[in-house]
């Protein structure tokens, strides 16, 4: 089974920044070929000790938060470990480990709180991805549509099939009409300097 340094190798340099967000086939079949094991152990509660420091938690987080919408793609899975990524991150954070990570891959300590369908963690994505992580703008903006997404519907209606979940006839709407893509585009629209 792959280590936190195997973990970060793939995700940092084999998949990259223009890959982490890409999603497709191959790296889907790449996470679930090379970590499905990994991802399947963090699950049944066996990688916790990783969750020390910033290397191992990063590592850990990358497992948690990213690899299951890779490896689980379109299944209720993809956000299965999801609350361990929000309890290793909220650790990271007293800890002051997410400071110790270089940008841009810092941000992986403040996605499970974007990810989250909770409206405190969304302030707390915006907060984060606004302060640090200052070089990329384009990160706070994805926050604020994550939160915006949660204000309007509390809920992300693009996981309601996944998760079984009947979408009301607004989320049907937002889902029909360009959902989260549009919902940016507007955002960037209305941003001040635009």
């Amino acid at each position: 089974m792959a280590d936190p340094v195997e973990v970060l190798d793939f995700w940092l340099e084999e998949v990259g920044p223009d890959g982490w967000y890409a999603g497709g086939d191959a790296i889907d079949a790449a996470c679930r070929e090379r970590f499905a094991d990994v991802w399947q152990a963090a699950h049944d509660d066996g990688l916790e000790h990783w969750v020390d420091g910033t290397v191992g938690t990063l590592a850990y987080l990358i497992v948690t938060d990213q690899f299951p919408r890779n490896i689980h793609r379109g299944s209720a899975l993809s956000f299965a470990t999801d609350a361990r990524a929000r309890a290793a991150a909220r650790k990271a954070m007293a800890m002051g480990w997410d400071m110790g990570a270089p940008e841009p891959e810092r941000q992986f300590f403040y996605m499970p709180f974007e990810h989250s369908e909770d409206t405190a963690d969304q302030v707390l994505a915006v907060q984060y991805l606004s302060e640090r992580l200052p070089s990329d703008p384009e990160m706070a903006l994805h926050a604020r549509a994550h939160q915006e997404v949660i204000r309007r519907y509390g809920r992300f209606p693009t996981r309601n099939a996944a998760l079984g979940r009947i979408s009301s006839p607004d989320e049907q709407t937002y889902l029909d009409t360009g959902g989260y893509g549009a919902l940016v585009q507007s955002l960037k629209s209305h941003a001040p300097g635009a």
